[in-house]
């Protein structure tokens, strides 16, 4: 999933729908196969709030999904070695730099949607 975002960020193109479809997988499969059931049912009653903000903007971000996956690199390498405490740190980073992305954006933008 990661490389295909990667591909995208390159190119410095892609549909946001595949975009969204590809992070949101990303995320999802690190939360299916690390967390208990109550930390997916919590994640469960965020996401969708989430993800709505994430699908509007997606477009307007397109030019920093480097970052992203880069940030994403780390979460995998991470993994990869059994680095549970820096699996944690760079899944914490990646958040927190992803909605400070998003925040940008909507102040650059404005808020939109009704929800």
């Amino acid at each position: 999933m990661n490389y295909e975002l990667s591909k995208c960020a390159t190119a410095q193109q892609g549909d946001p729908n595949r975009l969204f479809d590809l992070d949101i997988s990303f995320h999802q499969a690190i939360v299916d196969a690390g967390a208990g059931p109550r930390l997916r049912t919590i994640h469960s009653g965020v996401k969708p709030q989430t993800e709505r903000y994430w699908r509007l903007y997606a477009s307007a971000i397109i030019d920093r999904l480097e970052t992203s996956v880069n940030e994403h690199v780390d979460i995998v390498n991470a993994i990869e070695q059994g680095d549970g405490p820096g699996a944690e740190k760079a899944i914490q980073l990646n958040w927190e730099n992803g909605a400070e992305r998003l925040c940008q954006v909507i102040e650059n933008l404005g808020e939109r949607g009704s929800w």
